[in-house]
């Protein structure tokens, strides 16, 4: 039985690595996500923003491989594809070996050929797969195998139970087994994954951390696994140890000589500072990434979108500070990069430093954030008309993206889209065009539980807003309540507090009215304490 990928993973995309791979010692490469801005109480800028850093944390993926298909799993750090087949197998030197490469080399070739067919025979691939373990094999054959079949129900399948204990399997057994770190960290990797996705966080974290300890001579896969738990700790809102980690991922990686992974480290600490509000450290973080990315010699996209992640950050954190004006030069080298960008041809020429082997987003996925970050830009100086030009452009080209990936990271993006239009579509009276945004909106989060965690309080706040625009008072009270319950944070809340002090203003209510405005008073004195000067 087919599936879709859970917690919002795409599940049209097979398995990255092709069945019969066997990795030599140096591993594959395989894969390792803005603050709020100031305006006026109904200004169309202040919902969206406030969870735009936790749509794009930590997305580095990995470089694919020469002849590969050049997709990976943006999200959950999927091995590149490789060689169909392996060239030896194990033990091949002698003839008993050479006996047992040969029913394991079939039995590969049966599952790969069912694995690759259109669709997918997943059933006939686990038979395969299921049939090498009776016989018996060596150990390192035992626990890629293992491994396979995890992999394969993980992904495409419901029996989440026997991926976990295939997994468990191979974690297992290939601990004991010398210079097989291609199959002990994936295995640790998926099968961190698959707890997160039965809620069991914390046998997901004891296990990242064991495997991190172990990998420290293996530079890729230290990294991939730093950048991981950074990830889940981010999830958690474990922003402080997300932090911690992500600065040993930086000094890890400038100990083996790769200044493009300490880059990508630092820049994505700097992303968890900007939504800590934590402005007095990102300030000094910014400059030194700035002159790592620019002394940095390297793949002309991996230097560039190197560039694009450094301007999406200090464009933000000139908006967050509501310095409007002194985004424009920042913004004017964002667009000149991204067209950069387009006009390059990724050859493919892996890195010679295994450390050197992620990407942060595809070039497509940039060309749609920098869209993105026009349009917060446009919404907060005012401009809504090129709000809605760049909203529409961004819009169009997300819905094209989708039909070949099914990434989660486009939801979010189109989440974050629409709330900033719905916004403008409110203040320029468009009010039916905007009800219906409003639904796109939860339709979009109805897909994905984390999603509309992240957004459900935006959502009401919104509802909020339009049941003003109709002068509907008693249900703009109920929404704003809700939105307020649903928050945590500051700024939001602040927004949400003043509309429904308007509220209170406009119902009479003289009690609730002074209420709110001493909360709103509150709050506004004490972020002008907390500024920096």
């Amino acid at each position: 039985m087919h599936r879709g990928r859970r917690g919002g993973r795409c599940g049209a995309a097979l398995p990255q690595r092709p069945l019969g791979d066997v990795v030599p010692q140096e591993p594959p490469p395989a894969s390792p996500r803005l603050p709020r801005q100031r305006g006026p109480v109904k200004g169309p800028n202040r919902i969206a923003g406030g969870r735009f850093v936790a749509a794009i944390l930590l997305l580095q993926r990995p470089r694919t491989r020469p002849g590969g298909s050049g997709r990976a799993d943006y999200n959950s750090h999927q091995a590149a594809r490789a060689p169909p087949f392996p060239i030896s197998a194990p033990g091949a030197s002698q003839r008993p070996a050479r006996a047992a490469a040969s029913w394991y080399l079939a039995l590969l070739g049966l599952a790969e050929h069912f694995r690759t067919s259109s669709p997918p025979k997943v059933r006939l691939c686990v038979h395969c797969l299921q049939a090498v373990l009776p016989r018996k094999p060596p150990a390192r054959m035992e626990a890629r195998t293992h491994l396979q079949l995890g992999s394969v129900l993980y992904h495409h399948t419901r029996n989440g139970d026997q991926a976990r204990g295939h997994l468990e399997k191979a974690w297992l057994i290939s601990q004991q087994i010398p210079q097989f770190e291609d199959v002990k960290f994936e295995a640790a990797s998926l099968l961190s994954e698959l707890y997160c996705q039965e809620n069991s966080v914390d046998t997901a974290k004891p296990l990242l951390r064991k495997a991190i300890q172990i990998s420290q001579q293996t530079p890729y896969w230290h990294c991939r696994l730093l950048f991981q738990l950074a990830q889940l700790h981010t999830l958690e809102k474990d922003l402080v140890s997300a932090c911690d980690l992500l600065g040993v991922g930086a000094e890890y990686a400038r100990v083996v000589g790769s200044e493009y992974t300490r880059a990508l480290f630092l820049l994505s600490k700097g992303m968890l500072l900007l939504m800590e509000r934590k402005l007095q450290e990102v300030h000094p973080l910014l400059t030194l990434c700035g002159q790592i990315v620019e002394n940095w010699q390297g793949n002309p996209i991996q230097k560039e979108s190197l560039r694009v992640f450094f301007l999406v950050l200090q464009v933000t954190h000139y908006l967050d500070a509501g310095q409007v004006k002194s985004v424009k030069p920042c913004l004017k080298q964002l667009q000149q990069c991204i067209q950069t960008i387009s006009t390059l041809h990724d050859d493919e020429i892996l890195p010679s430093n295994p450390a050197d082997l992620f990407h942060w987003l595809p070039k497509e996925h940039m060309c749609v954030l920098v869209y993105l970050v026009t349009v917060m830009h446009s919404m907060q100086a005012g401009y809504l008309e090129k709000a809605q030009k760049y909203t529409d452009k961004a819009l169009m080209q997300l819905e094209k993206l989708k039909m070949l990936d099914c990434s989660p990271i486009l939801s979010s993006f189109q989440v974050i889209l629409l709330e900033h239009i719905i916004m403008c579509r409110l203040v320029t009276g468009h009010k039916a065009t905007a009800l219906q945004e409003i639904s796109q909106v939860c339709q979009l989060c109805q897909q994905s539980p984390r999603l509309f965690s992240n957004h459900a309080a935006q959502l009401h706040t919104l509802l909020g807003l339009y049941c003003i625009s109709v002068n509907c008072m008693d249900n703009a009270e109920a929404q704003f309540t809700t939105a307020l319950r649903l928050t945590t944070h500051q700024e939001l809340w602040a927004f949400i507090v003043t509309n429904l002090a308007s509220v209170y203003i406009r119902e009479g209510n003289r009690h609730q009215e002074v209420s709110m405005c001493a909360c709103v008073c509150v709050h506004f004195a004490s972020a002008l304490c907390l500024k920096p000067r």
